[in-house]
């Protein structure tokens, strides 16, 4: 993967990125028609997006191959957006609690945010969560496991049966995707478990994702739409989405500018 591909994208390979993460394989024709560019414009935004890992060109089109996207790539990706949404999160995080931050670029800020000097216990299986707590004069504790580069996280069996043995007050997950009928998703099998865990040691569950992630679906589901009590999120993801959030009783709530 070359480095700072995914941060390079305009917008129109950025939205060809999220139609093919939704829909897993698409043909050139198609993306022509939809994006109302050349043929050869299409397929130099393939090439393009090709370089991020994300997607495998084909014959006459190209498909999802759920690569992860390395944490460096993603970091100078929406820096407003994910600013907002970790401080709404870390804002929730009463005294006493003990809570769960996974790994990623948006779970980060939540670290970046919360007080210092809080009565507040975290666990993390992300080595930059901890980075960003370290000199805050909080109790943090973090999972041994299987080191995994693109992330920067640890996961595998160390990792998820020491979870196994918490609870948490809150846990806040970051999520590659989020659809009424997939759930949220990612695309790494052993990230996927750690959520899980962490979701099933819980008292309160919240997902923290911007509106790139809306209508989604990646690889692995990890939570169905009513398994989490909470999105927290940059913008209204559209009516269909926001609506089966309602009827399943999941708090969409927009972090303010």
């Amino acid at each position: 993967m070359k480095g700072n591909a995914y941060a390079k994208l305009n917008d129109r390979q950025q939205q060809m990125l999220d139609h093919i993460t939704r829909e897993g394989e698409l043909r050139v024709s198609d993306l022509k028609e939809t994006y109302s560019v050349t043929e050869m414009t299409i397929r130099r935004d393939l090439e393009r997006l090709e370089e991020t890992g994300a997607v495998k060109r084909t014959f006459g089109g190209v498909i999802f191959v759920g690569k992860d996207i390395a944490l460096q790539e993603r970091t100078g990706v929406l820096i407003e957006e994910k600013a907002r949404i970790g401080r709404h999160a870390a804002s929730l995080v009463q005294s006493g609690e003990s809570i769960f931050i996974d790994g990623g670029t948006t779970t980060a800020q939540i670290a970046r945010y919360l007080e210092p000097n809080r009565n507040v216990t975290v666990v993390t299986n992300a080595l930059n969560v901890v980075t960003e707590l370290s000199g805050k004069g909080m109790p943090v504790l973090m999972t041994g496991g299987m080191h995994v580069e693109a992330t920067n996280s640890l996961v595998g069996p160390v990792a998820a049966g020491m979870l196994a043995g918490m609870a948490f007050d809150r846990v806040f997950l970051g999520a590659t995707g989020v659809s009424a009928e997939h759930g949220f998703s990612n695309s790494n099998i052993y990230e996927a478990e750690i959520k899980r865990i962490a979701i099933r040691q819980a008292k309160e569950s919240n997902v923290v994702i911007d509106h790139t992630k809306f209508g989604a679906n990646v690889l692995i589901s990890f939570a169905s739409l009513s398994g989490v009590q909470r999105i927290i999120t940059d913008a209204m993801p559209n009516d269909e989405l926001a609506l089966a959030c309602r009827e399943r009783d999941v708090l969409l709530e927009i972090a303010e500018k």
